[in-house]
């Protein structure tokens, strides 16, 4: 019961026009702050997004950079071998060599860099492939392993080498398009943004504060005097400074009001007068 007095007095109370004022300036504010909400969120989402991009590729270039490492050593592993023909044929972990361009492929950002890596791969199957001769080579008695070495090995290393570093360098550049996408782009259509909201935000704070001030103040002061007025019976004597409609409002109530005053007074005056004659 008591709820629903309380809900049938809601409803029925209208709202006063400072509370107009104040709830559409709010709504218009809450807009505003949602249209913020959804905009950071956005920066957010495309941060993170930018952010993973730039930690793909500088993972890519971290294994890139060992793949490099890893061929580097075991070439010098080979030529060891060719120095020293007593030496003991050096290992070569292919399976962790071709899961790292696997994964590499995997984690490129960029569908450009892919023939880079597929070539990395054709050339590490040249260079494995003639590998495989240096135990025949070493057995051999017609065959130099110095001159296989220089004329038939080397060559495919500085393929695989240079295909290694294209494909870092490829990776680089990447990494450097996505930090300036992130440092430029992405700044350059959040701030704005965020900026005019705040605009946004401080127009309807001050719009909201000179309405009130200048317009629904005098207004409520207005009614405050006239219900004096007329409740009890004081004269009306509320004044402001201005010059536009309100004030002439203001001044032709002031005048009536004054006007009816006087009225009341001569019908007060001559009643008084009348009852004094019909006493007689």
């Amino acid at each position: 019961m008591f709820l629903g007095k309380l809900r049938n007095r809601m409803a029925t109370r209208r709202l006063s026009l400072r509370e107009k004022l104040t709830l559409s300036m709010s709504a218009i504010a809450v807009v505003l702050v949602v249209s913020g909400i959804i905009l950071w969120m956005e920066y957010r989402s495309m941060s993170s997004y930018v952010s993973g991009l730039i930690a793909d590729n500088i993972n890519s270039i971290n294994v890139a950079q060992k793949l490099s490492e890893v061929t580097n050593t075991y070439n010098l592993d080979i030529l060891s071998v060719i120095g020293d023909e007593s030496a003991r044929l050096p290992n070569f972990n292919q399976e962790e060599f071709v899961s790292k361009c696997d994964s590499l492929k995997k984690n490129l950002t960029s569908v450009n860099l892919l023939p880079l890596a597929d070539s990395v791969m054709y050339s590490y199957s040249a260079y494995m492939l003639t590998t495989l001769e240096l135990e025949d080579v070493l057995l051999s008695d017609f065959i130099d392993s110095r001159t296989w070495y220089f004329d038939r090995l080397q060559p495919k290393y500085n393929r695989l080498r240079g295909d290694i570093d294209k494909l870092s360098a490829g990776m680089y550049n990447d990494l450097k398009r996505n930090s300036l996408t992130f440092d430029r782009g992405l700044f350059r259509s959040i701030i704005p943004g965020f900026g005019a909201i705040a605009v946004g935000l401080l127009l309807i704070v001050l719009l909201l504060f000179f309405i009130m001030a200048y317009y629904v103040n005098p207004i409520y002061k207005m009614l405050d005097a006239l219900k004096n007025y007329r409740s009890y019976n004081k004269k009306y004597t509320y004044t402001f400074e201005g010059d536009d409609q309100l004030a002439e409002l203001n001044s032709g109530i002031s005048e009536m009001a004054s006007e009816n005053h006087q009225l009341r007074k001569r019908l007060s005056a001559l009643r008084n007068s009348t009852i004094e004659q019909t006493r007689q």
